[in-house]
């Protein structure tokens, strides 16, 4: 048996039994990927997959078993290659973060110019994209860290960490009536058209909890993954606009538009940073996680990559 087998094994399982498609991902032919399997089962003593004439049916009990093992030794190897990588270029080579537009716009700019300024020799590569696709990406290992709001924490093939708390803001522009009310209440925002987050964007989740708890049902006018695309349609006087708090710290002073907090009316959010379970974490991006947050020591980065826990603080 070889790396070769083992790959064309896992490519199958990954583009639904599809054999064609194996091949063109692998930039081989069809037939050598069917022989490849053929020789694995025959080597094994066991069918990984079921089939129908040619075509793969389903992936068999005992090829359930063997695809675990198989996504083991793959990792380990694609570690190894890291490992020789780390000790052969140092803090040098690309480190892949995928995260969303909010992170990438107002969160990460000041970090990755320090890890830049440690790290001279390093490129940096960011991979912008919903939650899920940020999970997605860490899960395909395109990218090295995630960092988002919504979902990550719901991936079992992921490691993640509580990494800052923040809220969102209601955000108006300056002669709106709600720029200076005194108090504000979910029920006058429920009454005024919203322009805000698309659901699987910053928090869009705890919003439309908050409302549904007072039996409420927001008029959200208009949805967009953009905190600036949300500040344009406000100036334009589409509604009121939610957005994380983040997304007004550039705003000068006297600016056109009016931030009034909502966390008491919505709660807090937590961002989490995240890897993939079991990869190997080369040493800039311990460091670029403790740039994020004081709390991502590496210790406890490695204690949670070990299983030891999950989830600290928060």
């Amino acid at each position: 048996m070889n790396l070769h087998q083992f790959r064309f094994v896992q490519e199958a399982a990954r583009r639904n039994l599809n054999l064609t498609e194996t091949a063109k991902a692998l930039f081989t032919s069809q037939p050598g990927v069917s022989k490849a399997i053929l020789e694995l089962e025959e080597e094994l003593g066991v069918d990984i997959f079921s089939r129908h004439g040619k075509r793969l049916r389903r992936i068999t009990e005992p090829g359930e078993q063997v695809l675990a093992c198989i996504e083991i030794i793959l990792r380990e190897v694609a570690n190894l290659k890291r490992i020789g990588e780390e000790y052969s270029r140092q803090d040098s080579g690309t480190f892949s973060i995928a995260t969303t537009h909010t992170q990438a716009r107002y969160v990460l700019p000041a970090p990755v110019a320090q890890l830049r300024k440690n790290l001279p020799q390093l490129r940096v590569s960011l991979h912008q994209g919903s939650p899920d696709q940020v999970a997605r990406m860490l899960i395909d290992e395109t990218a090295d860290l995630g960092l988002a709001t919504e979902s990550l924490a719901q991936y079992p093939e992921l490691v993640t960490l509580p990494c800052y708390e923040w809220q969102h803001v209601m955000v108006v522009p300056r002669d709106h009536p709600l720029a200076t009310a005194e108090r504000i209440s979910l029920e006058q925002i429920g009454a005024e058209p919203l322009v805000s987050y698309h659901p699987s964007f910053t928090g869009r989740t705890r919003i439309d909890k908050a409302f549904a708890a007072r039996h409420l049902t927001p008029n959200i006018v208009l949805e967009a993954i953009d905190s600036d695309v949300i500040k344009t349609y406000v100036r334009l006087g589409m509604g009121v606009g939610i957005v994380a708090e983040m997304a007004m710290r550039e705003e000068p002073p006297g600016s056109d538009l009016v931030a009034r907090p909502l966390g008491e009316l919505l709660g807090s959010n937590v961002t989490r940073i995240a890897f993939k379970r079991g990869a190997y974490l080369r040493n800039y991006v311990y460091t670029f996680a403790e740039l994020l947050s004081e709390r991502l020591s590496r210790r406890l980065i490695e204690k949670a990559m070990n299983g030891e826990a999950d989830d600290f603080g928060i």
